[in-house]
C-alpha cells in the first residue's frame, strides 16, 4: 500500500514537472509570435461592436468548453478544467498537435482525486474528434461535390482524392478496432460523438455569424456556406495551398477578394492574439504554481 502511494506521488511529480516543461515551451512559442506579428494592422481592421465581441468569445471557448463538459460528466471536473483546456487548444496550436492533450493528462495526474486511469478517457474522447471529423468532412464533401468537380474553386481533383482516401481509410480503421481502440461504455461514446458534432456546428454557424457582422454586405446565408467550405478545405489532409484554395471559393462565391482577404487576415490575427494571451497567461501561471510547490 506504501508503495503504491509513492508510485502515485512520483507520478503526480512527474507529471507537474511535463506540464511546466509544456508551459515553458509555451512561452517562446509566444515570444517568438509576438516577435513577428504586426498588431497595428489587426487591430486597425477589428471590430468595436461589443456583439462581435461576445460572439468571438463563445465561438473562440465552444472548444473547451464542450470538453468540459464531457470531462465534468466522466470525472466530475471542476470549472478550474476550463483553463487547462483552453491551455491544451493553444498548446496544440502554437507547439505541436496533440502535445496539448499529453499536457492535459499530466494536469489530470497530477489531480489524481479526478480519474484513477485518464488515459483511456483522453485517448477516447481525441479518437471520436478525428473521426465525427471526419464524418463531417465526408459530409461537407458530397454536399459540395458539384462545385468542387466544376473545377472552379481551384481544389484538384487529385489531392481531393486521395485526401477522401485518407479520410475514409482512418474512419474504416476506427470502426473496425473499435472494440479495441475505446475503453468507454457505447452510452458514454455516443454522448461524446454527439458533443464533437454540436461542436463543429456551432463553429461552423458562428464563424459565419462573425464575418457578417464584420461585412453585413454580404448575406449571412451565404457566409455559412462560405463557413462551411472554409472548415471542408481545412479539413482535408492533403490539399495544398489550403488558403489559396479558399480564396479562390470566396472569389467564386463573393467576388469581394480584397475585402474577404482583409476579413481572414484580421480573424486570422484576431484569434492568434487570443492563443498568445490564453498562451502566456495559463503558462505563467502554471511555472509560478509549479515553483510554489518546489
Amino acid at each position: 500500500m506504501k508503495l503504491h502511494k509513492a508510485d502515485g506521488i512520483g507520478n503526480s511529480r512527474l507529471a507537474a514537472w511535463f506540464s511546466a516543461l509544456v508551459s515553458l515551451a509555451l512561452l517562446v512559442a509566444v515570444a517568438a509570435q509576438l516577435r513577428d506579428m504586426d498588431m497595428r494592422h489587426v487591430v486597425a481592421l477589428i471590430p468595436t461592436s461589443p456583439l462581435f465581441w461576445t460572439v468571438f468569445a463563445v465561438w473562440y471557448l465552444a472548444g473547451p468548453v464542450s470538453e468540459w463538459i464531457i470531462y465534468r460528466r466522466l470525472w466530475q471536473i471542476p470549472v478550474t478544467g476550463i483553463g487547462a483546456l483552453m491551455r491544451k487548444m493553444v498548446s496544440n496550436e502554437l507547439l505541436l498537435g496533440y502535445l496539448g492533450e499529453a499536457q492535459f493528462y499530466a494536469w489530470v495526474r497530477a489531480r489524481q482525486q479526478l480519474a484513477a486511469a485518464p488515459f483511456g478517457a483522453i485517448k477516447d474522447v481525441t479518437i471520436l474528434s478525428a473521426l465525427t471529423g471526419n464524418v463531417t468532412t465526408l459530409v461537407m464533401l458530397a454536399v459540395a461535390w458539384p462545385l468542387v468537380f466544376s473545377g472552379k474553386i481551384g481544389l484538384g481533383m487529385q489531392s481531393t482524392f486521395v485526401s477522401l482516401g485518407v479520410v475514409l481509410v482512418s474512419s474504416f480503421v476506427i470502426l473496425l478496432f473499435r472494440q479495441k481502440l475505446f475503453t468507454l461504455p457505447g452510452r458514454e461514446l455516443r454522448f461524446i460523438a454527439a458533443l464533437h458534432l454540436a461542436r463543429i456546428a456551432t463553429k461552423t454557424g458562428l464563424g459565419a455569424l462573425l464575418w457578417y457582422l464584420v461585412l453585413p454586405q454580404v448575406a449571412v446565408g451565404l457566409w455559412l456556406v462560405l463557413s462551411t467550405l472554409r472548415m471542408l478545405v481545412s479539413r482535408l489532409p492533403l490539399v495544398p495551398n489550403k488558403d489559396v484554395v479558399f480564396a479562390g471559393i470566396s472569389v467564386v462565391l463573393l467576388g469581394h477578394h480584397e475585402q474577404v482577404a482583409a476579413l481572414l487576415a484580421m480573424m486570422g490575427g484576431l484569434v492568434l492574439a487570443g492563443h498568445l494571451v490564453v498562451g502566456a497567461s495559463f503558462a505563467t501561471s502554471d511555472l509560478v504554481e509549479s515553483w510554489r510547490r518546489r
